[in-house]
């Protein structure tokens, strides 16, 4: 396969399965941190005028699955992108991050979730991605 459309499924396919392991995540949250009643997770307007119902509990799986989901769709990047590794890694990883923006613009959670969602859910996991994605490579036979 040619470079270009290799870096271009490489990013795709990143996307699409960190999004998927970030809403996988995201639903079996809910199974073991049920929402409080009045909250329907499927329901923005319902999410924003019952969010001060929510406690830190509630917000453990949604840190969870942005930081793996990031982390795993940036990895996929890294592992089938063609040249250009980091770059397409961290542009994976840059999605994620506008998501992530987007939601904390959205959704009224606390400034300490907001914070801790924005500085440690993307970068450092593009970073790890990044580094595993060396070592993975760098130990896998010449093809």
């Amino acid at each position: 396969m040619k470079s270009i459309p290799r870096n271009i499924l490489a990013v795709v396919l990143g996307l699409v399965i960190g999004s998927a392991v970030n809403m996988t995540i995201l639903k079996s949250g809910g199974n073991i941190i049920p929402m409080p009643d009045s909250i329907d997770p499927t329901n923005m307007e319902a999410l924003k005028n019952n969010a001060h119902l929510l406690q830190p509990k509630h917000y453990v799986f949604p840190l969870l699955a942005h930081a793996i989901g990031t982390l795993a769709g940036t990895l996929t990047t890294v592992m089938i992108a063609h040249s250009r590794k980091k770059i397409f890694g961290y542009i994976t990883a840059g999605w994620f991050l506008l998501g992530g923006l987007i939601m904390c613009l959205i959704i009224p959670a606390p400034l300490w979730f907001k914070t801790a969602d924005l500085l440690l859910a993307y970068i450092p996991m593009a970073w790890l991605a990044q580094v595993l994605g060396d070592r993975t490579s760098s130990t896998s036979p010449p093809q």
